[in-house]
């Protein structure tokens, strides 16, 4: 069977990488976060001639066909059968990952700002560690209560101006991005020991296949009415950048950047997100940034810094008991 481009961690024990991989796999992870914190201002302006619905539709016509042919390809052109258990979970996880997640973070950044968003998306780690928690795989010090409360208080802070000044669009556009950040962080850990015994590309096969009929039956009315002429070739090169880079292959490498590195030591490199889609939402979109939203902005990172670091130590407890996450 050929060899994916991306290597997959061994399938069946947990052992560390070699640190040749775990190096390859930091600079794969900032890539990663680079490219999806540009994102945020890219939709941004994809929104502007195609509504979110139909970028939605579009992106999900995309990505599962993609996804099944390279998985064919990968196994000469035979489709490889998952036990039906983790069919099952990949069924879930497909539903919750990408059409409730993605379809959530897309309106979200519609109805919110770039940096709004990118902010909101980098407490990802804080809901994490309470993933763990929960799990029974990682018990909660005061320094992480403390870490988390900050955040949580940052956030208040840094949407302030929006509830204060009563805009209930954007403010509900931030409640989605935070309520998405907690599905993104239970993807994360749920799908680890999944793509540790069946590979990346197979989960995201059939992850998106799963979660993609109800966005393109949602997304086809909004097709038939959508202005088309608005799409230049600047818009279509932007939509299959956010489509088959920023999202196909920036979930399959983060998936292998998780089995490489371990969750725990991948997750801060989240904190760089906001200051990649800060730049770009600057440079592209004129966006501006009070001092509440700065002030709140470091408070927040501060706390899920502080919830991070303060959890981890050197060994990954999902690294340690795959097993105990299926």
């Amino acid at each position: 069977m050929p060899t994916a481009p991306v290597p997959d961690l061994d399938r069946h024990t947990a052992a560390p990488a070699p640190s040749s991989h775990q190096q390859l796999a930091l600079v794969a992870g900032l890539v990663v976060v680079t490219v999806w914190g540009a994102n945020f201002a890219l939709q941004k302006f994809l929104f502007a001639a195609l509504p979110p619905g139909v970028f939605l539709m579009m992106r999900y016509l995309l990505m599962p066909t993609v996804a099944a042919l390279l998985l064919l390809y990968l196994n000469d052109w035979r489709w490889p059968q998952l036990p039906r258990d983790d069919k099952i979970k990949l069924a879930g996880l497909g539903v919750m990952a990408h059409t409730l997640h993605v379809g959530m973070v897309t309106y979200g950044i519609h109805w919110s700002t770039a940096f709004s968003s990118a902010l909101i998306m980098a407490c990802s780690p804080v809901f994490t560690l309470l993933i763990l928690h929960w799990a029974g795989l990682e018990k909660l010090s005061r320094g992480q209560v403390l870490g988390v409360a900050l955040a949580f208080v940052g956030v208040l802070i840094f949407l302030s101006d929006k509830l204060l000044g009563r805009q209930w669009a954007a403010t509900g556009g931030d409640l989605m991005m935070l309520t998405s950040a907690a599905m993104f962080s239970y993807y994360t850990v749920m799908s680890k020991p999944l793509i540790q015994r069946h590979g990346g590309v197979a989960v995201m096969a059939y992850a998106t296949m799963a979660g993609s009929p109800l966005l393109v039956l949602m997304g086809l009315p909004l097709a038939w009415g959508a202005n088309w002429g608005l799409m230049t070739p600047l818009h279509w090169a932007l939509m299959l950048w956010a489509t088959l880079v920023s999202s196909f292959a920036g979930w399959l490498v983060w998936g292998w950047v998780n089995t490489q590195r371990g969750i725990g030591r991948t997750a801060p490199l989240q904190y760089l997100m906001p200051l990649v889609a800060g730049v770009f939402a600057w440079w592209a979109t004129g966006e501006r940034f009070s001092v509440a939203k700065i002030g709140g902005a470091a408070l927040t990172l501060a706390g899920v810094a502080l919830a991070q670091f303060a959890t981890w130590d050197a060994k990954d407890p999902v690294r340690e008991a795959p097993a105990q996450m299926d």
